[in-house]
């Protein structure tokens, strides 16, 4: 949703940040960027683990959350990683 409403957003802010535009129409920016749905939003995309779905302990390299990296390496899923045990 964020990658739709990319261009959109984009437009309405360098509009409301535009100094040399009148005040009514950079508030009026501000109440249509304030009118697009909160998901729209590149902050609020969230980073999900491919396997689980979880949203915490989310390794960016491999796409996966660290108790689906523990389940496939202790699996002998993922080549090289070997579970240490003591």
């Amino acid at each position: 949703m964020a990658s739709k409403y990319a261009a959109k957003r984009e437009r309405l802010k360098q509009i409301s940040k535009d100094q040399s535009l009148p005040q009514e129409e950079r508030f009026a920016a501000r109440l249509k960027l304030a009118e697009l749905p909160r998901n729209s939003s590149a902050t609020r995309v969230r980073n999900r683990c491919e396997i689980s779905g979880r949203p915490r302990g989310y390794y960016r390299k491999l796409r996966m959350s660290r108790i689906a990296l523990r389940a496939l390496a202790s699996e002998g899923r993922i080549p090289g990683m070997v579970k240490s045990s003591w």
